[in-house]
């Protein structure tokens, strides 16, 4: 691939939304050692994505500009660099690039071999890449901060998804329900079959006001929220809460963090937990699992839309206007 080029897009500074993603030809990039280069098939976009772009990770990220954004992608490894044992040219995978690095709105990335997974051909690239970042949210707010076991073999608990036809609320619904929970699920009317059929046992339309103050239609008081919306204050969850219900907020602002403070100093029993996704070496453990549910017909990615890469700026407007119904997809 020395010296070949490829179309990516990119901006070069804080800010400016979707008119500031420039189309470019760049150098297709050389894997280095335990990298592997994937002739990208799908782009899965994340609010994570836009947020860098308007500076909330300033001055970590990104690392410098321009930069490349995305970095949920699929596709078919062509190249492997020095030190790759687990995969060969012409597999089928699926990769969480590096933060530092980005890349995923490109025709080609290079991904860490140990962030890469096998794809099997009953899971397609789109259902692949959909996966990723909001996968792994969703099931690392269930299982470590909420406790669940997703085999079905722990104590039945009620769980609360707030914005539960969002990326990570569609996975968060089906993985509770394989935790064998009793879920209570928010979204907008529109979605409220989709949610159903996805597993929740009760769906509530924000905007009614049942909805708006999160009340279960059963009664039920919820062990755990699964937070993945904005804007609800405390004082709206705790009335609904158990006696040690948690809520896991997936985007903490201030407010939160200082409410997780407060209920820590005064030993409350009900708590707030900031729940922020560092990708580790175990990630690549829980993306294979989650890549697996979606084989077996356990677990469904559900795809908002899908947009070519000459037209990332459609993909990165809808993602910003934050009313998708699941993933948002950018194929090359």
């Amino acid at each position: 691939m020395a010296g070949k080029l490829m179309h990516a897009v990119q901006y070069s500074k804080y800010g400016g939304g979707a008119a500031a993603l420039k189309h470019v030809e760049l150098p297709i990039p050389t894997p280095k050692n335990d990298e592997v280069l994937i002739k990208l098939e799908a782009t899965a976009l994340n609010p994570f994505d836009w947020k860098i772009q308007n500076g909330k990770t300033r001055p970590i990220l990104p690392k410098k500009f321009p930069f490349i954004p995305a970095f949920d992608v699929a596709g078919e490894v062509v190249d492997i660099g020095p030190g790759v044992k687990n995969f060969k040219v012409g597999d089928k995978v699926v990769a969480l690039l590096r933060n530092a690095d980005g890349g995923g709105l490109a025709e080609y990335a290079v991904a860490k071999d140990v962030m890469t997974v096998a794809r099997p051909p009953e899971v397609s690239a789109a259902e692949a890449a959909g996966l990723l970042i909001a996968g792994l949210t969703a099931h690392m707010a269930l299982t470590q901060s909420a406790g669940l076991e997703l085999d079905g073999s722990g104590k039945q608990a009620n769980i609360l998804v707030t914005a539960a036809s969002g990326g990570v609320g569609l996975y968060a619904v089906q993985l509770a329900k394989l935790a064998n929970a009793h879920v209570t699920a928010t979204c907008g009317a529109r979605n409220i079959e989709l949610v159903k059929r996805l597993g929740a046992d009760e769906v509530l339309d924000y905007k009614t006001p049942d909805g708006a103050a999160l009340k279960s239609p059963s009664g039920k008081k919820y062990d755990a929220v699964i937070h993945c919306a904005t804007g609800i204050p405390w004082s709206t969850f705790e009335p609904n809460l158990s006696a040690n219900g948690k809520v896991i907020d997936l985007s903490p602002g201030p407010r939160a963090f200082l409410t997780y403070a407060i209920k820590k100093v005064t030993l409350s029993k009900k708590q707030l937990v900031p729940l922020l996704l560092s990708p580790n070496s175990e990630s690549r453990i829980v993306i294979s699992y989650l890549v697996n549910l979606v084989k077996e017909g356990k677990l469904t990615t559900v795809i908002d839309s899908k947009h070519p890469l000459s037209n990332a700026e459609d993909a990165w407007a809808k993602s910003i206007d934050g009313h998708a119904t699941g993933k948002i997809i950018v194929e090359p």
